[in-house]
C-alpha cells in the first residue's frame, strides 16, 4: 500500500513563496505519476500542478506562471512550490500518485493513493 504525507503547509503571508512537499512509503515510488490538488472551503478538488508518467510536468491554467512542480525519486519526495501566494490559495493541500498511470491525468477519479493533506492558509 502506498502511503503519502504531505507537509509544509501552514499560515502564510500573501506575496511569499509556499513549498509543499509528498514523501512516500519505502515503495511508493513505484508511483510513476503525481498529481497535487486543492480543496478550499466550500468548493470542489480542484488540480493545481502533477507530473506524468513521461516526467512532464502539467499546471493548471489558473497557476500558470506561479507553480512549480517537481520530484526526487531517490527521496521518494515530490514537491510543489507556489509563488506569490494569495488569499485564494487558502485551501487543504492534497498529493495523489499512481503506479500505473499513461501520461496525465486531470480526472482526480483517476488517482489511486492520496494523502491525507496539508492546510494553507494565506493571510491578507
Amino acid at each position: 500500500q502506498v502511503q503519502l504525507v504531505e507537509s509544509g503547509g501552514g499560515l502564510v503571508q500573501t506575496g511569499e513563496s509556499l513549498p509543499l512537499s509528498c514523501t512516500a512509503s519505502e515503495f511508493a515510488f513505484d508511483c510513476n505519476a503525481m498529481i497535487w490538488v486543492r480543496q478550499a472551503p466550500g468548493n470542489q478538488r480542484e488540480a493545481v500542478a502533477g507530473i506524468g508518467s513521461d516526467g512532464s510536468s502539467h499546471v493548471a491554467t489558473f497557476m500558470k506562471g506561479r507553480v512549480t512542480v517537481s520530484s526526487d525519486n531517490p527521496k521518494n519526495t515530490a514537491y510543489l512550490k507556489i509563488q506569490a501566494v494569495r488569499p485564494e490559495d487558502t485551501a487543504v493541500y492534497y498529493c495523489a500518485g499512481d503506479t500505473v498511470m499513461l501520461g496525465f491525468s486531470g480526472y482526480l477519479g483517476a488517482w489511486t493513493f492520496w494523502g491525507q493533506g496539508t492546510q494553507v492558509t494565506v493571510s491578507s
